[in-house]
């Protein structure tokens, strides 16, 4: 049976992933320091190491046994990397070239690697192709696009299996037979979770109600977690030796702020307080994904719309 090693399993995304691959009949090994994640996520049975992508020894530890990893961890809030983008790099980067190293000691020759839609930076036109320019305005996104150079240039030199998914918004969340897994971060910064808390006393802010589109809110792509996980799975099985593939997640259509209220509001059965505020800086107006790259390579359309994210999402507090 093959074992896999996610790193960052004991995160939202990565959480959700070790639950489907093992209901799929894979053997998984988790790595996580639990700086976010949280080590109750972690299913019994699992081979759990708690640590760092710092530590090599721990990297090691990790990976006996594996023939692929799914690479989750890393340090993911766009603030955060603003102000200290110093530790972006470190555990990001420097994490990311310690377990590409420790990948070619072991032998392990398949990765499928968590990139993101921030390695574009304010796009040119949308939807976003993966032959856009990549130009991040953030270390969050720099060191992903950095990780994925990394990813290229090993896929080249030394026959890895690659492929590095970009995505854009994650959301809903997983039922699964310890209950559900969804997001727990502090401070959230995720417009569906910070909707569904949205109170009277404490509403939500919608930024800007005089954009061009539909409805005159920001459009913004979603990718439900579980059909998420499906397409790193299909890359798993889809990646070939010495190459590297750079694949777009999305939903391909994208859905405005106003949308998310109203199926915040049908899940909720009531309507989630908010309040127009003045557009932010450097806001664009659409962000959305071409996903015809991941129809094509990996067989994988979206199956969960924003109204079953929205409901899993508020079923799950």
């Amino acid at each position: 049976m093959t074992r896999i090693l996610v790193t960052g399993g004991a995160g939202y995304i990565g959480a959700t992933a070790v639950d489907i691959l093992m209901g799929q009949g894979f053997d998984i090994s988790v790595l996580d320091d639990c700086s976010t994640g949280h080590e109750d996520d972690v299913p019994k049975g699992v081979k759990f190491v708690k640590g760092s992508l710092l530590n090599r020894e721990a990297i090691s530890e990790s990976l006996e046994g594996c023939s692929a990893v799914i690479h989750f961890a890393g340090k993911s809030l766009v603030g955060e990397s603003v102000a200290k983008p110093e530790l972006y790099w470190q555990v990001n980067v420097v994490g990311s070239r310690n377990l590409l190293d420790v990948m070619r000691e072991n032998k392990v020759k398949k990765i499928v690697f968590s990139s993101s839609a921030a390695t574009y930076g304010e796009p040119e036109s949308v939807p976003i192709s993966e032959n856009a320019p990549t130009r991040p305005t953030n270390a969050y996104g720099a060191t992903k696009l950095a990780i994925d150079a990394m990813i290229t240039d090993e896929a080249r030199a030394h026959g890895l299996a690659a492929a590095s998914l970009r995505y854009f918004n994650v959301a809903g969340a997983l039922q699964s037979q310890r209950g559900w897994l969804t997001e727990r971060h502090d401070p959230e910064t995720h417009l569906i979770p910070n909707i569904l808390r949205s109170t009277p006393a404490n509403p939500v802010k919608i930024f800007g109600v005089d954009w061009p589109t539909v409805d005159g809110t920001c459009i913004r792509d979603y990718v439900h977690v579980i059909d998420l996980i499906d397409a790193h799975i299909s890359a798993l099985r889809v990646i070939k030796e010495s190459s590297h593939e750079i694949i777009n997640l999305g939903s391909g259509t994208g859905y405005s702020v106003r949308e998310v209220l109203t199926a915040a509001s049908a899940a909720l059965r009531h309507q989630v307080p908010f309040i127009e505020s003045a557009r932010r800086l450097g806001d664009p107006a659409v962000l959305i994904a071409d996903i015809r790259k991941a129809q094509k390579i990996l067989g994988w359309t979206p199956q969960r719309d924003i109204n079953v994210m929205v409901a899993d999402a508020a079923a799950s507090r």
